[in-house]
């Protein structure tokens, strides 16, 4: 073992001279090496991006938040093996509850009590997907496209949003933006196809019986408003559109609530995705985007609405139904704000089984006669495919 004076020799022959011989280069490194191994080990690691998580975390990486940025919001720092949850809490009437203190939550993790390590009743910014369904019946499809300009009016300067459709197959719109008038343009000019999946084929319009949104019996495209079908079965691909959205928020920062709102029916037509709900939920968990779904008024009375629920208590999100036009235009602020306003709890797992692919989350409250949002849990390894 080296003493102290001994390795300040060898610190200052390091820092001061050019080493002679390569038994000289070996010896120093020896001696460095057994002084201060944590200096070593630490020189030789490769540098990581802040924002990224380490090889070693939760493939969810949470994180915790941290100082604040320039401009003003709460900024979420990576910090190994630690797990970060929003929290929406509301009173019996459905509205949200702000005055909540730390020592009124706790948290539990496969039914094991964790310690909180990091609380904040602040806001954070937005990122949202706005996904629209695009193969609506006409009265819901009216009800929506008058509705969506509605969609900023719950916007900060500091959110973002993403506009895209589904049907068969997802379309993407223009990218992220914060600026409200390219948003309020893109959402006026956003008009749902009456002849979604396909391009429109030359032939005249007609109103008869339809195979996947096209007429039975010419090639023009169908516009009388019903879900396409092929011997009865929806076409709709719901649970791909949502995974896709989940790839467009994945990257958006750890800053910033990611989430989708969806506007849908909820019908969905299984075989037609090529993604199974059960790993479109594992990246939704992973990547920490949370659904908050509004159903359209045929949803309700259809009752083809579950996977919109679905997705929106796996991931700590909520459901809304609207059975007129201005109920949705409330929802889209109400929404808006919940997301924006939830509550951040941060801990460290200890005492589960840290080999287990999944873990479950459970969140308390002390004070009685509320109601607690949250999602499920999270998983620790990449989604297979």
């Amino acid at each position: 073992m080296c003493d102290a004076p001994e390795a300040g020799k060898y610190e200052k022959q390091f820092h001061l001279r050019a080493m002679k011989s390569l038994r000289k280069i070996i010896v120093l490194g020896i001696a460095l090496f057994v002084a201060e191994p944590g200096a070593w080990l630490e020189a030789q690691a490769p540098a990581q991006n802040p924002g990224s998580p380490s090889p070693t975390a939760p493939s969810n990486a949470p994180q915790t938040p941290g100082a604040a940025d320039q401009a003003g919001q709460s900024k979420i720092v990576v910090r190994t093996n630690q797990v970060i949850v929003p929290v929406t809490v509301k009173d019996r009437s459905g509205n949200l509850v702000p005055d909540l203190h730390r020592d009124e939550f706790r948290v539990f993790e496969d039914k094991i009590e964790q310690k909180i390590s990091f609380f904040s009743a602040e806001a954070f910014p937005l990122s949202i997907v706005v996904l629209v369904d695009n193969d609506l019946k006409s009265k819901d499809a009216d009800q929506v496209s008058e509705s969506l300009r509605s969609v900023i009016a719950g916007m900060s300067a500091d959110d973002e949003a993403f506009i895209c459709r589904f049907d068969q197959f997802f379309h993407p719109g223009k990218g992220f933006t914060k600026d409200q008038d390219k948003l309020l343009t893109e959402l006026k000019r956003t008009s749902l196809d009456e002849q979604p999946s396909v391009a429109p084929p030359s032939a005249p319009l007609n109103n008869g019986p339809s195979i996947n949104g096209h007429s039975a019996t010419s090639d023009a495209p169908n516009i009388a408003g019903a879900t396409a079908n092929i011997k009865g079965q929806p076409t709709k691909a719901l649970d791909d559109a949502v995974y896709e959205s989940t790839q467009l928020l994945k990257d958006r920062g750890r800053d910033r609530r990611k989430m989708i709102l969806l506007i849908s029916d909820g019908v969905n037509g299984a075989k037609f995705n090529r993604n199974k709900y059960d790993n479109v939920v594992k990246d939704l968990l992973r990547y920490e985007v949370s659904v908050y779904s509004v159903a359209v008024s045929s949803a309700f009375f259809d009752r083809k609405f579950s996977r919109l629920v679905e997705y929106a208590h796996a991931t700590g999100g909520d459901v809304y139904f609207a059975a007129k036009r201005e109920r949705m235009e409330d929802l889209y602020a109400r929404i808006a704000e919940q997301a924006r306003n939830e509550y951040t709890l941060t801990y460290s797992p200890a005492g589960t089984d840290r080999g287990a692919e999944y873990h479950s989350i459970e969140i308390r409250v002390e004070r009685p006669g509320l109601n607690v949002t949250a999602r499920e849990g999270y998983y620790t390894s990449g989604v297979p495919r």
